[in-house]
């Protein structure tokens, strides 16, 4: 199936430094996201339970009614523990900064990024907006004011 694209707009902070990195970019036909390749200027050593800010070098023109939302990369999550401490991040479309994603070692080691490291994806996003409407009262459900873990473990 044909899926409608959307432009986004991208720039480089410092075109002549950032020659060497790849624009975000899908890895296969079917990707949700688009990897994003870490800015830094030397290799860094995320030690464990340490969190950080890592730099992409660009920034992005976000349409109108969209978010891009920044995500772990699954192998490094699993792998060595890495991963983005508020995932998912949300980047609005009023923002025009560098993109930056904030990566966790959750892992038992200390894991090193080095430049053009991919450490990260995004994914273009749709955004509905709420008015929000005080009632007395809410409509009644099934499952009421079941909390969390209220429909218990599978078999148990």
């Amino acid at each position: 199936m044909d899926q409608k694209k959307i432009t986004v707009n991208i720039s480089w902070l410092n075109p002549e430094e950032s020659k060497d990195l790849s624009l975000p970019a899908y890895q296969s036909p079917m990707a949700a996201g688009m990897d994003i390749s870490a800015a830094v200027k030397e290799p860094y050593v995320l030690d464990p339970g340490e969190i950080y800010l890592f730099p992409s070098g660009f920034c992005v023109a976000i349409p109108s009614g969209y978010e891009i939302q920044v995500r772990p990369r699954s192998g490094l999550a699993v792998k060595h523990g890495v991963t983005v401490i508020n995932s998912p991040g949300t980047i609005d479309a009023d923002y025009r900064g560098e993109l930056r994603v904030a990566l966790i070692n959750l892992g038992k080691a200390a894991f090193t990024v080095n430049r053009g490291d991919r450490i990260a994806q995004m994914i273009l996003s749709p955004v509905v907006q709420v008015q929000l409407k005080v009632t007395l009262s809410l409509d009644e459900t099934e499952r009421g004011n079941g909390g969390f873990g209220h429909t218990g473990i599978r078999g148990k």
